[in-house]
């Protein structure tokens, strides 16, 4: 994360950008794909629920957010950001991105002529069985114990201590709540979509599921490539420099109208044997 903003409301807005794009992060899409497709084949009682899988998982995210927060608001006063933290955090941010980016465009690209494409993560295959909820609390859990990774806990420490020149505790809680609150409204209507998508294992699923495979895909490939970019050319480094809220905002704009298309076609799909 390179030169967060000074300005309270411009930290503020990124901030939150940032929680929406994290919650379209590949892994969250996938983990909460899966959860609410294991939760939505199980009983009654757990199809009810199997909807908001995705809010559940943010909710538990957002509280390991929350706390680190917490302990770097108090902690301000005695601590500063070591300076390996931001580039090694950028370089395994980079890594991710581009592996995850390459892992969801081979699905797409190689999935059966009407088959729905499932988004592909990398944490669910190191925490195993522990992905398989099936109660809401443990679907937090699962949520808290994906924000147990460098890249969440660098980018929440890094955003919370720049919150600390203003007022500390309180300001670092202040950005903490934003940040969940993005996420929060991703990772939600992933659950939605893919409850959506299940209830209709059609043609149009699929192509609904490649338009958003498509999308997080080349979203991600594209942001890994500008981060390396700026890594190794000043030039580039200097030229994104302050533009952090508009990237931000593009990557979010992007993944929400690639959403908003797949929604389109799934809705008008349903709605013509209606006309018929």
């Amino acid at each position: 994360m390179h030169d967060l903003p000074t300005d309270w409301t411009a930290l503020a807005a990124l901030v939150f950008l940032l929680g929406l794009k994290h919650g379209f992060d590949a892994d969250h899409l996938a983990t909460i794909d899966g959860l609410t497709r294991l939760n939505a084949r199980a009983a009654e009682r757990g199809a009810r629920w199997a909807r908001w899988c995705g809010m559940l998982f943010s909710l538990g995210h957002g509280a390991v957010v929350l706390a680190i927060a917490a302990a770097v608001g108090l902690a301000s006063e005695r601590w500063t950001t070591p300076e390996w933290l931001d580039a090694t955090g950028a370089w395994i941010s980079i890594g991710f991105l581009a592996t995850l980016g390459l892992v969801n465009l081979r699905a797409v690209l190689t999935a059966a002529p009407g088959q729905v494409v499932a988004p592909v993560g990398l944490k669910g295959r190191f925490f195993g069985r522990l992905t398989r909820a099936r109660h809401p609390v443990a679907v937090a859990g699962v949520g808290a114990l994906f924000a147990l990774s460098f890249d969440t806990v660098s980018q929440s420490a890094l955003f919370a201590l720049t919150a600390t020149q203003f007022g500390g505790l309180a300001h670092a809680l202040a950005l903490g709540a934003l940040f969940v609150a993005g996420m929060l409204v991703t990772d939600g209507l992933n659950g939605l979509w893919i409850a959506r998508l299940i209830a209709r294992a059609d043609q149009i699923a699929a192509l609904a599921s490649r338009i958003m495979g498509l999308a997080v895909a080349s979203v991600s490939l594209l942001v890994a490539g500008f981060g390396l970019a700026r890594m190794v050319s000043p030039w580039v480094d200097a030229w994104g420099e302050g533009k952090e809220l508009a990237f931000g905002a593009a990557v979010v704009a992007a993944i929400a109208l690639a959403y908003a298309v797949g929604r389109r076609v799934a809705l008008r799909a349903q709605a013509a044997p209606a006309r018929a």
